[in-house]
């Protein structure tokens, strides 16, 4: 179990072992849940991908027609919330 402390302004930082086993990367964002008996639950934050999300990911970005490896490239970013 990790140890950390907790500045004077209240603010922990978790160390690169913590966020490389949550999968977190710089400018990416944790949920944080309480729970009872003063836990707390940390998981990465994944965005929900949907199918709104997607259409028009492509829009203006390009002058001709998406191959079909464009196509996937984006869905998979637009899924990953790397859009």
């Amino acid at each position: 179990m990790a140890s950390l402390a907790v500045t004077a302004k209240g603010q922990v930082t978790l160390k690169r072992e913590l966020l490389r086993h949550l999968g977190v990367k710089p400018g990416e964002r944790i949920d944080v849940e309480t729970l009872p008996d003063g836990e707390i639950r940390i998981r990465a934050a994944r965005s929900a991908g949907s199918i709104k999300g997607f259409i028009g990911l492509l829009a203006g970005k390009t002058r001709k027609v998406a191959t079909i490896e464009e196509m996937n490239e984006a869905i998979a970013a637009g899924w990953a919330g790397k859009r």
